[in-house]
C-alpha cells in the first residue's frame, strides 16, 4: 500500500447522467423496465405453476429460467433506481461484495440452465421416441439441482478469494453503474494475482463447458432437420428451438461484450449500453421472445 492511498469501506459507482432531466427520463424508464421484468417473468412461473399443460420439462426449464430473469434483474435494478433518485452513488464495500456474489450467481446458473435446456431440445428433435424415458422428471430435477448447487459453490469460492483483499483509495471508483468484480479488483491494493487465476482457470474451464455444452446440441439438431422430408415437419422442428436459440444468442453475444471487450475510454459509453441491456433489458426479453414463440403459453392465461 502506498503513502498516499489509504483502506476504504464503500466505493463509488458511476453515475448514469448527471443532467436532472435526464435522470427523471433515465429513473421512469427503467422502473417501467423493471416492473415489466418482474410482472412477465412472475406470470410465466405462475402459469408454468399452475396450467397441468405446461407441466413438461422444457417449460420446467422455463420457469427456471424466468425465475432467475426477475432475481438477476432485482439485484441491479432497484439500487440503480434508488442511486438514480437520491443521485447517492456511493455503496458500501460490504454491499459491493454482496450484490456482486449475487449478480456472479443468478448470471452464472443461467448459463448452465441455458445449456440444460439445449440438451432438452437436443433429446426432444433428435430422440423423440425416448424424450420422456430421458428427460423424466427426476432427471429434470436433478439437472436444476446441479446447475444451481454449480453456480452457488463457484460464487462463494470467488467471493471468499476476494474477502481476503484489502482495497484502497483515491480513486475508489467503480466504472460501472452497479459492483462488478473486474472492476472492483482494480482498486485493489493487494496482489490480486490468485483472483486472476481464479477468474481465468475457473472461469475460463466453465464457460468453456457452457459454450459446448450448449451450442453443440444445435449442430445436432440442425444435421437431424435437414434430414426431414417434409417442409412442415422441419417448420415444426424449428419452431420448437427458435426461441430458445433466440435467448441464448442475445444472452452470449451482450456478455461477450461487456467481459471480454477491454474497457478503453473510446468504448466506454457503448460499455454502459450494452451493460444496461445485458442487465437490464435481456430479463425482460427473454419471457417476451417465448411468449411470442410458444402457442401453449399464448393460450395459458385463456384457460
Amino acid at each position: 500500500m502506498t503513502k498516499n492511498q489509504t483502506s476504504i469501506t464503500s466505493v463509488l459507482l458511476m453515475s448514469l447522467s448527471v443532467d436532472q432531466e435526464t435522470i427523471s427520463v433515465l429513473f421512469i424508464f427503467f422502473l417501467l423496465i423493471y416492473l415489466m421484468t418482474v410482472f412477465s417473468n412472475f406470470l410465466i412461473i405462475l402459469l408454468v405453476v399452475t396450467c397441468a399443460h405446461l407441466h413438461t420439462p422444457m417449460y420446467f426449464f422455463l420457469g427456471n429460467l424466468a425465475f432467475l430473469d426477475m432475481s438477476y434483474s432485482s439485484v441491479t435494478a432497484p439500487s440503480m433506481l434508488s442511486h438514480l433518485i437520491t443521485q447517492h452513488w456511493s455503496i458500501s464495500l460490504s454491499e459491493c461484495i454482496v450484490q456482486i456474489f449475487f449478480v456472479m450467481y443468478f448470471a452464472g446458473s443461467e448459463v448452465y440452465l441455458l445449456a440444460s435446456m439445449s440438451y432438452d431440445r437436443y433429446v426432444a428433435i433428435c430422440h423423440p421416441l425416448h424424450y420422456s424415458q430421458v428427460m423424466s422428471w427426476g432427471t429434470c430435477t436433478c439437472i436444476v439441482s446441479i446447475v444451481w448447487l454449480t453456480a452457488l459453490l463457484v460464487s462463494i469460492m470467488y467471493i471468499m478469494c476476494l474477502r481476503i483483499l484489502t482495497f484502497c483509495g483515491p480513486p475508489n471508483r467503480i466504472w460501472n453503474f452497479f459492483c462488478d468484480l473486474p472492476h472492483l479488483l482494480q482498486i485493489s491494493c493487494t496482489d490480486t494475482t490468485i483472483n486472476v487465476l481464479l477468474g481465468v482457470i475457473v472461469g475460463g474451464i466453465i464457460c468453456t463447458v457452457a459454450f459446448v455444452t450448449t451450442f453443440y446440441p444445435y449442430v445436432m439438431i440442425f444435421r437431424t432437420v435437414l434430414r426431414i422430408r417434409t417442409s412442415d415437419g422441419k417448420s415444426k422442428a424449428f419452431s420448437t428451438c427458435t426461441s430458445h436459440l433466440t435467448v441464448v444468442l442475445i444472452y452470449y453475444i451482450s456478455i461477450t461484450f461487456v467481459y471480454l471487450v477491454p474497457d478503453t475510454s473510446n468504448l466506454l459509453t457503448l460499455n454502459r449500453v450494452v451493460t444496461v441491456i445485458y442487465t437490464l433489458i435481456t430479463p425482460l426479453l427473454n419471457p417476451l421472445i417465448y411468449s411470442l414463440r410458444s402457442k401453449d403459453l399464448k393460450a395459458a392465461p385463456q384457460r
